[in-house]
C-alpha cells in the first residue's frame, strides 16, 4: 500500500485538535502507514492563502476534522486548485444542532431556513462526507441533500490505549452493584431520567453514581436533593470530572455503564463516546435503543447492550433490574460487551473502514 500524505486542516475550536475522534481517525490512518499532518490556520476563511505563504507541501488528500464547518470553505479552495479530493468528518449537523438540539430557530424561520442553505452548499463541497453512524448517514442525505455514495460510516470508537478491557471488580455476593453514569450533563444525554430511573428502580441494591460536570448538573442535585426528603435510603451521589487518563479505572471499578437516554432526533441518530468507551471496558450498557447501532445488537440484549426506551425512565430502571437479578452473568455480559465492540466498533474496524474512503479516491498499490 502506498503511503499518504494526509493534512488535517482546522482551527479545532473548543475541543483542541485532541479531542478524542480526532485522535483515534489520525491513530487508525497512521496505523495504515500513512502520514498525518496538521495545518490549524489562524484565521479560517483565508486560509488557503496563509497555507500558500507558508510554502506548504501540496498533501495528497485534505481531511477536516470534526465541528470544523468554518474551516471548508477555504479548505475546498485549495484542494480544487491542488486537483486533490477533500474529506470532511463533520460529526455533527450545525442545522441540526441550532435547531433541533438547541432549538434556537425554529425550522421554518428565516434563520433556520438560511442556516440550512448554508449548510447544504457547504456540505455540498466535500468530495466524502464522513458519518459516525448510519443515522446520521440517512441525516446528511435526506436533509443536507449529500448523495449516499459520497458518504462514508466510519465509527467513533475508542481510545484504545486507555479504554482496555478490564475484568470485573471482585466483590461480595451481598454487596451492591454500582451503576455509573458519565457525561457532560446536557440535554441529549438525558440525565434527568436517570434521576427518575433511580426513585422509579425496585429490585436488588444498586449504588448509582453520577460522575462529571455540565450546564444541567445543578438541577439534577436539585432533583436528587428533592428525592431524598422523601426517601433518605436512595444511594446516589454526584462526582467530579475526572481526567480522561483517570476516567478509564474509575470506570472500570463501576458494574453497569449508562448510555443516553434523550429523545431528541439528534439523541436517537447518535452513540455516545460514553457507550463505545463501556463496551472497550468491558461492562454492560444501558442506553436507550436507536437505529444509531446494528440491527443485530438490537435485537438480542444479551451480548451485552441492554436496551430502554428513549426518554422513559421506567424503561431505564427495568432495563437495571433485569442485569441485577442476573448477576451470576454479569462477567459473561462483560466479556460480551467487549466482543460486541470488537466486532463493531474497534480501531480495527476503523481502520477497514478509512481503507475504503481512501481507496475509494486515491489508487492504492
Amino acid at each position: 500500500m502506498r503511503s499518504l500524505d494526509l493534512l488535517f486542516w482546522g482551527r479545532y475550536g473548543n475541543y483542541g485538535p485532541d479531542y478524542p475522534r480526532n485522535r483515534v481517525v489520525e491513530s487508525a490512518l497512521r496505523a495504515l502507514g500513512h502520514r498525518v499532518r496538521r495545518f490549524v490556520p489562524r484565521f479560517s476563511p483565508l486560509a488557503d492563502v496563509e497555507y500558500h505563504l507558508r510554502n506548504g507541501a501540496v498533501p495528497d488528500l485534505i481531511w477536516v476534522p470534526c465541528f470544523r464547518h468554518r474551516d471548508l470553505h477555504a479548505a475546498w479552495r485549495y484542494a480544487k486548485r491542488q486537483g486533490i479530493p477533500l474529506v470532511f468528518d463533520p460529526l455533527i449537523s450545525a442545522y441540526d444542532k441550532q435547531v433541533n438540539e438547541r432549538q434556537k430557530f425554529t425550522a421554518n424561520s428565516r434563520q433556520g431556513q438560511r442556516l440550512l442553505a448554508w449548510e447544504r452548499k457547504l456540505f455540498a463541497l466535500a468530495d466524502v462526507v464522513i458519518a459516525d453512524t448510519d443515522g446520521h448517514r440517512d441525516y446528511f442525505s435526506s436533509l443536507l441533500n449529500v448523495p449516499v455514495e459520497r458518504i462514508q460510516v466510519v465509527p467513533v470508537g475508542a481510545e484504545e490505549n486507555l479504554f482496555q478491557f478490564y475484568p470485573l471488580p471482585e466483590k461480595h455476593a451481598d454487596e451492591p452493584l454500582e451503576v455509573v453514569f458519565s457525561g457532560t450533563f446536557i440535554e441529549l444525554h438525558g440525565i434527568e431520567l436517570v434521576i427518575e430511573a433511580v426513585a422509579l428502580y425496585s429490585g436488588p441494591p444498586v449504588r448509582w453514581r453520577l460522575l462529571g460536570e455540565g450546564p444541567l448538573k445543578a438541577d439534577c442535585e436539585a432533583r436528587v436533593a428533592a428525592l431524598r426528603k422523601r426517601n433518605a435510603q436512595l444511594d446516589i451521589t454526584f462526582e467530579n470530572w475526572r481526567p480522561l487518563q483517570e476516567l478509564p479505572a474509575r470506570l472500570a471499578q463501576a458494574d453497569i455503564l449508562l448510555g443516553i437516554f434523550g429523545t431528541s432526533e439528534k439523541a436517537l441518530r447518535v452513540i455516545p463516546n460514553k457507550v463505545y468507551q463501556a463496551l472497550a471496558l468491558g461492562r454492560p450498557v444501558v442506553t436507550a435503543a436507536s437505529a444509531a447501532y446494528p440491527a443485530a445488537l438490537r435485537e438480542n440484549e444479551e451480548q451485552g447492550i441492554f436496551w430502554a426506551e428513549a426518554g422513559n425512565p421506567e424503561s431505564i430502571a427495568d432495563a437495571i433490574f433485569r442485569i441485577s437479578t442476573k448477576k451470576m452473568f454479569l462477567k459473561v455480559y462483560g466479556e460480551r460487551s467487549r466482543a460486541v465492540y470488537d466486532l463493531y466498533f474497534s480501531n480495527r474496524s476503523i481502520q477497514s473502514a478509512l481503507r475504503k474512503v481512501l481507496a475509494d479516491f486515491v489508487t492504492i498499490k
